[in-house]
């Protein structure tokens, strides 16, 4: 196993992931939409912020806590959903899950995970969110929800940014689709990288344990998960979520929204905290970046409801600059993937270390003791 202790930073741990997954696989996980636009500008959004940090301040004692959905969490970190990761390490969403109750904070458990709801519940009970995405088939979609409510997670996290699949250009390159088959070229990659080789053949290829039973449409052929698209309801609106509203009794959470107006009436249907995302450049390729989107949103929701963020986070520096504008928490996505990919329980536990380490120490340097202290007086004037 590599030795996770090395690695210093989120791109560490993602170039160990390069070079321990097959090509197809590393690029399923780390690409974006058509031509990346958005991929780059979720990074770039966060880069072009400055801080302007306070001095002189007694930092020695400093408190990163906060509450995320009314419940305290050590951290104002949640773990944002990520799907198919078990072809990247076996049992990945439960080591991601295990890694994010050690840290005190969320894990939000994607539709399309492949570990199922009640064993992800049953080997990780620490704060876990479940994340929808809508099908076609009504039926199966209410069910998945009725498991998630009898296994207790305390909050349905919809995600509502996916009518269609994104054009995801790396996967057609690399002949790359769910279920995963092997092809020629994938069995020359796999020989070249052979403890991930050695972790499929002794533990098999994952299945989408939460989707057993589920028949799809009938042109949805064997690309569930790369193209989840093709399967997610498109009539998706308003009057659903309201109905989702009324049927789900705990924590709501909508994922995937960019714009102010949006965001406005999502609080207005009641819902329990609004997720700023653009599904990590995944889908709709030059749209905005979330940090771009954040300022608008914030004034919008005008503190009713926690604000939520991710795609592009990789710095504990990140985090601050996202808090200081407004959002109460950031979701991790591919960062605590990286760490998963190359050493399961333990790469997560590193990247979650790696977030917590910088994040407590921006903190200091900016001159804040507590996430309350956070605000935008940190940040200098845009250039």
């Amino acid at each position: 196993m590599v030795d996770v202790t090395r690695a210093y930073s989120i791109e560490d741990l993602r170039r160990l992931a390069r070079k321990r997954l097959p090509r197809a696989v590393f690029e399923f996980f780390d690409g974006g939409a058509e031509d990346e636009v958005t991929l780059r500008a979720n990074r770039a959004a966060f880069e072009s912020v400055r801080l302007l940090p306070k001095v002189l301040v007694d930092v020695s004692e400093s408190d990163p806590s906060t509450e995320i959905l009314d419940v305290a969490a050590r951290w104002p970190f949640v773990i944002a959903p990520t799907g198919s990761i078990g072809i990247g390490w076996p049992g990945a969403d439960v080591a991601i899950a295990r890694a994010a109750a050690a840290f005190g904070v969320p894990f939000t458990l994607s539709t399309m995970a492949t570990a199922s709801i009640e064993e992800v519940a049953r080997k990780a009970p620490g704060r876990l969110w479940f994340q929808l995405y809508v099908f076609y088939d009504r039926e199966f979609t209410d069910k998945i929800v009725a498991r998630a409510d009898a296994a207790g997670y305390e909050a349905l996290v919809i995600t509502v940014d996916l009518a269609a699949g994104g054009k995801r250009e790396r996967d057609m390159r690399n002949a790359f689709s769910m279920p995963f088959r092997l092809r020629p070229r994938h069995v020359i990659e796999g020989i070249v990288r052979p403890g991930w080789a050695f972790g499929i053949l002794r533990h098999g290829m994952p299945e989408f344990d939460n989707l057993r039973g589920y028949q799809g449409r009938a042109d949805s052929g064997l690309a569930l998960a790369s193209s989840v698209g093709r399967n997610t309801d498109p009539g998706l609106n308003w009057d659903d979520l309201a109905r989702f509203r009324d049927r789900w009794k705990r924590k709501l959470v909508v994922k995937g929204i960019a714009r102010a107006d949006d965001a406005a009436r999502a609080v207005q249907l009641g819902l329990d905290a609004i997720w700023v995302s653009n599904h990590g450049g995944r889908q709709l390729d030059s749209a905005v970046a979330s940090m771009e989107a954040l300022p608008a949103i914030v004034p919008a929701v005008n503190g009713r409801v926690p604000v939520i963020l991710d795609s592009g986070v990789r710095r504990g520096s990140d985090a601050l600059k996202a808090l200081a504008m407004g959002a109460q928490a950031l979701g991790l996505g591919r960062a605590a993937l990286y760490g998963a990919s190359i050493a399961g329980e333990a790469g997560a536990m590193r990247a979650l270390e790696i977030f917590t380490d910088e994040l407590s120490r921006t903190m200091k340097l900016c001159g804040v003791r507590s996430i309350a202290e956070i605000g935008p007086h940190l940040l200098a004037a845009p250039r």
